[in-house]
């Protein structure tokens, strides 16, 4: 079939179910999304797209194929062929008589297309009998469709379908199904019409006397029999009372508009050589196929017919309609177009090597001679066709519209492969474009990773992006203990293995808790709570994933000692002014002291702690979190500073803070090496590639942790900063009975401690006063 009928089929699913419907059907029936028009594609697609619309939406497949056949008919209209297929008849009779000669038609622009073939009878009692002919099995129910759509949009008549006989018939090129729909209708009037027409019936009848009076016996007898056999049509025009009321005007001397007679003479004037010669093309034969008379043209190609008396299969078959050669299956498809093959056995030698002449006409039954005309022109489209039978314009009678048809065709096929070439470009263009948004994508997703997404967004606009002053966020900062020994004794793949395996569970912590990752260097881990977006749970966001930090950290194997490598985490609270720095390679670059307070903590932390300070803790001492006083220590560049330590989440179980899909038997402090994740991970000792069962640990559903960024928690925030006015910032020490400290409540063992009691020293691997240098600033 041509792309043109899985256009429509697509057309159908995608207006009435929608793309994913569409989408469903296509893949499972295993074919391309588009399809070009004037392309031929095999049945099977049509069938396969066919049988798996009946499965997906749940339809018998004859309610499918009879809704495809009501929008088909709206879909060729859309197409551009509503006025050719308006005329093809007055009623629906002729309609349907009609429909093979517009198949013949579109076979000039379709030329591979195998059409079905229609032959409709009437019957008394006003129905018809439609006589369907297809090599295709298992689509008749497409035709009701077409035909119940035609005649109530052009006719508008109601008609009901149903099949009375269903056969297989032997004919010259295998089986054919032909299927016999008996066809009973309704005349169906619009409310209005209706009305107009009963309010107006006397009227009707009042002048209808009138003009009885006007008119003798005679001409009144011809008005009532041409109206009657019209009343009596199976498939009565559309129309109102006024065309009744002007179909029995009289014009003139009494000649009836309606009451045609034709005149015939009482003899043929036309000699039998004008008429061979006006018909160059014509053949009479009888019901033993005997030929009686040939038009000149016609024996100037074929020379045997020259021999009055031979039989006309010998040297003919009929190609169109697919009937066996007897006179019976020709008065069968009286009223379709026949096409005539010359057979090449009995063509003139100069012929062998040229293609066989075909033709094309109607068959006219004349009961006088008890013969059979064939009133045919030569079946030619173009004048490459021409030119391979050796033939000229000047083959053909003058009157022959074939001579327009050859000239007028050759422009159109010019003009239909332009189409189909602009086709072409134009799918090729829809799936560059489609690969072009994916790349798009892509590229968007790489840059929403190095820049905030709105940030991003200004710079594509070409936008300047203006610093913007946050008066509170919570940063942190994280690096690997004894990274720079493992550095030492470490080949440095196994380096980059190590950190891709930690960034990538730290990178998937960051969606869980909606915290925005600024940069790594080396081995130094930098996330923001509260920037680029503000919110009032930022130092809870930061909170949870310092823990689940912690927790993913377990699940890296350190390259040297093969044990579980440690991190230290240090958080800070306070203002920030951030913005983009750089064009050739932007970047939103964090400004402030906040930066170099949060970077001590961490510099001056404890293996496998989260190491808060004083704001930091102000923030989370009512947010039911587990902290411990660390005391005062000695800060580079600060002096003293009061610090604590993060225990856990009280109220969060591990599964939320790591973002995984929660348990039945859930605790809430299930074992950190029970989950993937977690589980220590061997890097590798040479130069491979990482394995697949760490991209299978990569792929565990992420849940993001549900924060309540309210009022309650604006206000807390207000409160707070209310509180650090006194300089938390600079490290003093503020006072626990004013700041509400947790510690009040707790027992005698986990009080405030002296300073220097219990005071933890960071690891003496890794000294307190290195300098930890970023893209943003040097922290001193």
């Amino acid at each position: 079939m041509y792309g043109f009928i899985n256009m429509c089929l697509k057309s159908l699913v995608v207006e009435k179910y929608g793309e994913e419907t569409w989408e469903k059907l296509r893949l499972q029936a295993g074919v391309q999304d588009s399809f070009l028009t004037f392309e031929v594609y095999k049945d099977e697609i049509t069938m396969q797209l066919v049988d798996k619309a009946c499965k997906v939406l749940g339809v018998p497949a004859d309610i499918v194929l009879r809704e495809f056949g009501k929008y088909f008919f709206e879909f060729c209209k859309r197409s551009g062929y509503d006025h050719m297929l308006r005329t093809l008849g007055g009623n629906l009779y002729e309609f349907i008589e009609n429909l093979d000669a517009l198949h013949s038609y579109l076979s000039l622009s379709y030329q591979e297309m195998n059409a079905p073939s229609f032959r409709v009878e009437k019957n008394e009692d006003g129905s018809m009998h439609l006589h369907y002919y297809s090599d295709r099995r298992g689509l008749c129910h497409i035709v009701p469709g077409i035909i119940g759509a035609a005649a109530l949009d052009f006719f508008n008549i109601e008609i009901s379908m149903k099949i009375v006989n269903q056969t297989e018939e032997e004919e010259r090129t295998g089986k054919k199904e032909h299927i016999v729909f008996l066809v009973t209708q309704n005349p169906l009037f619009p409310c209005k019409e209706r009305n107009e027409f009963s309010s107006s019936s006397q009227c009707l009848v009042d002048t209808e006397k009138q003009i009885e009076n006007q008119l003798n016996k005679e001409d009144l007898e011809k008005v009532k029999n041409a109206n009657g056999d019209r009343g009596n049509s199976v498939c009565p025009v559309k129309k109102s009372h006024w065309k009744t009321l002007r179909g029995i005007i009289t014009l003139g001397k009494g000649k009836l508009l309606r009451g045609f007679d034709p005149v015939y003479p009482k003899s043929l004037w036309i000699d039998t050589k004008t008429f061979c010669n006006g018909l160059p093309f014509h053949m009479v034969f009888d019901k033993e196929l005997k030929v009686k008379q040939a038009g000149v043209s016609i024996q100037k190609i074929v020379p045997g017919l020259q021999t009055m008396g031979i039989c006309l299969d010998q040297y003919f078959r009929i190609v169109h309609p697919e009937v066996p050669f007897t006179i019976a299956s020709i008065q069968k498809f009286i009223n379709s177009q026949f096409v005539f093959q010359t057979r090449r056995e009995m063509m003139p030698e100069s012929w062998r090597e040229r293609p066989m002449l075909e033709l094309r006409g109607q068959m006219m039954w004349m009961e006088s001679l008890q013969c059979m005309l064939y009133l045919c022109s030569p079946l030619l489209r173009t004048l490459h066709e021409l030119e391979e039978r050796q033939m000229h314009i000047a083959d053909i009678a003058p009157h022959d519209v074939t001579r327009d048809l050859i000239l007028l065709n050759q422009q159109r096929l010019a003009e239909m492969e332009l189409s189909s070439q602009l086709e072409r470009k134009k799918e090729e263009l829809r799936i560059l474009s489609k690969h072009l948004e994916e790349e798009k994508k892509k590229t968007e997703a790489l840059l929403y990773a190095m820049l905030p997404q709105h940030v991003a967004n200004q710079l594509k606009e070409g936008k300047r992006v203006e610093a913007g002053e946050f008066k509170e966020c919570t940063i942190l900062f994280s690096d690997v203990v004894t990274f720079t020994n493992i550095c030492a004794q470490c080949e440095p793949i196994q380096i980059v293995l190590m950190l891709n395996s930690m960034y990538l569970r730290f990178d998937r912590l960051t969606t869980v808790h909606d915290v925005y990752k600024v940069e790594t260097i080396g081995d130094a881990y930098m996330v923001v709570g509260g920037v680029p977006v503000p919110v009032p749970t930022h130092a809870e966001r930061v909170a949870n994933f310092a823990l689940g930090m912690i927790m993913a950290a377990k699940g890296v194997q350190n390259p040297v000692s093969g044990n579980p490598i440690q991190i230290r985490v240090g958080i800070h609270t306070g203002p920030v002014l951030a913005g983009v720095v750089g064009e050739k390679m932007p970047r939103y670059c964090l400004f402030g002291d906040t930066v170099n307070i949060a970077s001590r903590m961490e510099s001056h932390g404890v293996p496998s702690k989260i190491h808060l300070s004083s704001s930091a803790y102000q923030c989370l001492k009512y947010k039911n979190f587990e902290i411990t006083e660390r005391g005062e220590i000695e800060v580079k560049g600060k002096g003293k500073m009061h610090t604590y330590f993060l225990i856990r989440n009280k109220s969060a179980t591990e599964n939320e803070i790591m973002g995984r899909p929660m348990k039945d038997l859930d605790s809430g402090h299930e074992s950190v090496h029970s989950f993937p994740e977690c589980k220590t991970e061997t890097v590798p000792s040479s130069h491979q590639p990482a394995t697949q069962t760490q991209q299978k640990k990569d792929q565990i559903p992420t849940i993001a942790m549900k924060y309540v960024d309210g009022p309650t928690d604006a206000q807390n925030s207000l409160k707070r900063r209310n509180q650090m006015k006194a300089g938390d910032l600079t490290g003093q020490t503020c006072d626990s009975k004013s700041d509400g400290s947790l510690h009040g409540n707790q027992h005698a063992d986990d009080g405030p401690r002296p300073p220097n009691q219990g005071r933890v020293k960071p690891a003496a691997e890794e000294p307190q006063n290195r300098n930890v240098r970023s893209n943003f600033c040097t922290l001193l």
